[in-house]
């Protein structure tokens, strides 16, 4: 023990921590993985204690008690300020002499691209975008829900699904094969049985996103309220990506736009077509591609890009995580 690495490596998502610890070479020295990240529901001092099971393994694996510097890409992190109070408390800790906290989104763009530029939209429960350029300028939204503008993710699919499928059961609204194959996900009759069962919580609320994946194959198979929801999600993506590729100045370079997050990485047909063909007809310069790569790679390319780190060392930790 007593050695410092380079990077401390932190992605915290709502429902899992990954931390790597990686040298000064680009070795990956350790990774670790521990609980969902979750400031709004318990505090940030809270949240912040709940990584160091994580930190603490990865360091006592690689052998190190601290980091050059700690780079956190760390869900719910929405806002500058909501960073600002992450950033500090995480310095408290004193896991690395500096700290940089940015929204978990930077992770998924970085880990999608040889240098820091591009767009990346993440579609997981929620949605999100970033962009960024070398010269540091960034582009992003609130990302906080209606309140700030915001369409999609997997939690608001799962609701649009519901909301059509209850009016097309109760004569309110138009037919939907949703009206059935949702309930039937669940081994229920109809639509009356399973809002019952999620307004009286015999069906837990946090398996709404289930849905998701019916929604798709319910478009899939045809069905034309669920294809235009789809079609919809597409619309938001490709909207969010342009704008960001817009106040970035990067409209008419060539510049990647990285896709991520549970619903767009398991790539639907219909919603990858729909997203190619806009971003061709508004964006002609981009080009779309999915990541899967795990989103730590990111935070960690993005702590390395922080002490100027050069071009083999970031390839080593890239290896490391895409072999």
């Amino acid at each position: 023990m007593g050695l410092t690495a380079s990077v401390l490596a932190i992605d915290a998502g709502n429902s899992k921590t990954d931390v790597a610890v990686v040298a000064a070479d680009g070795t990956v020295l350790a990774t670790a993985r521990g609980g969902g990240f979750r400031p709004p529901a318990v505090g940030v001092e809270a949240a912040v204690a709940g990584l160091a099971q994580a930190v603490e393994e990865a360091c006592a694996t690689a052998g190190v008690t601290s980091a050059s510097h700690v780079s956190a890409c760390l869900a719910n992190a929405d806002l500058p300020v909501e960073e600002e109070q992450l950033a500090a408390a995480l310095h408290a800790r004193a896991w690395g002499v500096t700290v940089e906290v940015r929204n978990d989104t930077f992770a998924i763009l970085r880990a999608g691209v040889a240098e820091p530029r591009g767009v990346a939209v993440v579609c997981g429960a929620g949605i999100n975008c970033v962009g960024m350029r070398p010269d540091g300028g960034t582009a992003r939204f609130p990302a906080v829900g209606r309140i700030s503008g915001d369409w999609g993710g997997g939690w608001g699919l799962a609701e649009e699904a519901l909301w059509y499928a209850a009016r097309a059961e109760d004569g309110r609204g138009e037919p939907t094969a949703l009206a059935r194959t949702l309930p039937a996900h669940f081994g229920l009759d109809s639509m009356y049985a399973l809002i019952e069962a999620l307004h009286l919580k015999t069906v837990d609320e946090h398996r709404r996103h289930e849905l998701t994946p019916v929604l798709f194959t319910t478009a899939a198979q045809g069905d034309p309220i669920a294809h235009a929801i789809v079609e919809r999600l597409a619309e938001e993506v490709v909207t969010m990506a342009t704008v960001a590729l817009a106040r970035l100045d990067l409209l008419t370079e060539e510049t990647p736009v990285l896709l991520g997050g549970s619903v767009l990485a398991a790539r639907h047909p219909q919603l990858e077509d729909g997203i190619r063909a806009r971003l061709t007809a508004r964006a002609p310069k981009a080009t779309p591609q999915v990541v899967t790569a795990r989103p730590v790679l990111g935070a960690a390319l993005l702590g390395l890009d922080h002490v100027g780190a050069p071009p083999e060392v970031q390839e080593r930790v890239r290896t490391h995580f895409i072999p």
